[in-house]
């Protein structure tokens, strides 16, 4: 097979001490790696939309994980099929696209949106918390993490763009935000990735920055966008929350266009003939093919030909995925059901939180050590208040919902508790 042009010395580099080679190229290794990470097997336990466990059937991270994977790579199967620019020795990489598919949500905390939001307003006045700045930190910082000083899995630079949706720092922004940011310490991260360029002033505008992403990176984003777009939906009606009856009732409050309409008489005939997973894969294979690619120029175009190009999706794709993530969120997401989760997200937490914080940064006296040893020397050494918080912040990201359940009820239950279960 002849090497692939698109990419180049600059795209392997990797973040770290260089890796040992083998037969795989540099992507199959940061997917394998991923694979084989311990924070991604935890994706198996943690919430997508339902909670982790309640009923076999529905997605979890790790399956949404595999489906986004999936999709990357039939976008980029589909754009090299369709010619100019690519060719058979110039392409986008499915193995990179499937990588960073992979591993876009493993720094995604538990208890789905509802742990998010808790972190974030835990983390607030000590640098925040972001689900994909803590991806970007599990793989530079944490993801392999251990005594003797290794730290991250190495990976390339091309990969790293490709996970980071967003660029701008936290306090990049005139007043701290909820969401969409990176940490103020991946600063070198990011000139790493931009390998020292400067960032053009207009990208420093408002959310110009993040919307600068790689060509890897926005392949994944969509990807994300068409899996729990479509998918949210087929859960939902599978879990009894969209009902036709709830549907139409939902769509008489909303200003319902003519292709909206096509999509909700679409999605009633398929709850009607119990054909939902068939007329929804369909649905996926047509957000596949809404994809093409377009030259762009910018700052970092000269430098690597995933700036070079960018992705373009069909308008009527973009608008099908925004109708039906707007229909999820109304329905599903602020459902009582959902609330209540929040509700428990934000209990669970704040008690643990604030639990690790009384014992490791507020006590003077004799530290009582609640929580793993590797855990607890991590914020031990931490000389700063910040450092301490970010490292208690780690330690609950980290969790599955089955875990801080099991850890809540430890402290706080008098009727549970068993040696053996404290890991």
């Amino acid at each position: 097979m002849p090497q692939n042009r698109f990419y180049n010395a600059f795209d392997l580099q990797e973040w770290g001490s260089a890796r040992k080679t083998d037969y795989r190229s540099p992507f199959q290794i940061d997917r394998d790696r991923i694979i084989h990470a311990h924070a991604f097997r935890k994706l198996q336990s943690k919430t997508q939309v339902f909670l982790s466990g309640e009923y076999d059937f529905y997605r979890t991270r790790l399956t949404h994980s595999m489906e986004v994977a999936q999709i990357g790579r039939s976008i980029c199967a589909w754009l090299r099929s369709r010619g100019d620019p690519l060719t058979d020795d110039f392409y986008i990489d499915a193995d990179l696209v499937e990588a960073s598919s992979l591993a876009h949500d493993m720094g995604h905390p538990p208890f789905g949106h509802s742990g998010e939001r808790t972190l974030q307003e835990l983390m607030k006045r000590r640098g925040g918390f972001e689900g994909n700045a803590q991806t970007l930190h599990l793989l530079c910082e944490t993801i392999y993490q251990n005594e003797s000083g290794v730290k991250g899995m190495q990976p390339t630079r091309a990969l790293l763009d490709g996970v980071l949706k967003y660029k701008k720092l936290y306090t990049e922004f005139a007043t701290p935000p909820l969401n969409h940011f990176i940490y103020d310490s991946q600063a070198p991260v990011r000139d790493w990735v931009f390998g020292g360029a400067k960032i053009p002033g207009t990208l420093m505008r408002g959310e110009a920055l993040n919307d600068f992403k790689s060509v890897e990176c926005q392949i994944m984003d969509w990807a994300d966008d068409a899996a729990y777009s479509l998918n949210d939906i087929v859960d939902g009606v599978r879990a009894g929350f969209l009902t036709v009856e709830r549907v139409e009732h939902w769509a008489d409050g909303e200003t319902i266009g003519a292709a909206e309409q096509r999509h909700l008489d679409t999605l009633i005939d398929a709850i009607k003939r119990d054909k939902l997973e068939n007329t929804f894969s369909r649905k996926i294979g047509a957000f596949i093919q809404a994809c093409r690619l377009r030259a762009r120029d910018n700052f970092m175009a000269e430098q690597t030909n995933r700036y070079k190009y960018e992705l373009l999706i069909e308008p009527a794709a973009r608008n099908e995925a925004d109708f039906f993530k707007k229909m999820a969120n109304d329905i599903i997401f602020e459902s009582p059901q959902l609330e209540q989760l929040e509700y428990k997200a934000r209990t669970l937490l704040h008690a643990l939180y604030n639990a690790i914080w009384e014992n490791y940064a507020e006590r003077n006296e004799r530290v009582i050590r609640i929580l793993p040893a590797s855990v607890s020397r991590l914020i031990e050494v931490e000389r700063t208040q910040d450092g301490k918080a970010r490292r208690i912040c780690d330690f609950l990201a980290g969790q599955t919902d089955g875990m801080v359940v099991k850890t809540y009820r430890r402290l706080f239950d008098p009727e549970f508790g068993s040696f053996r279960d404290l890991s």
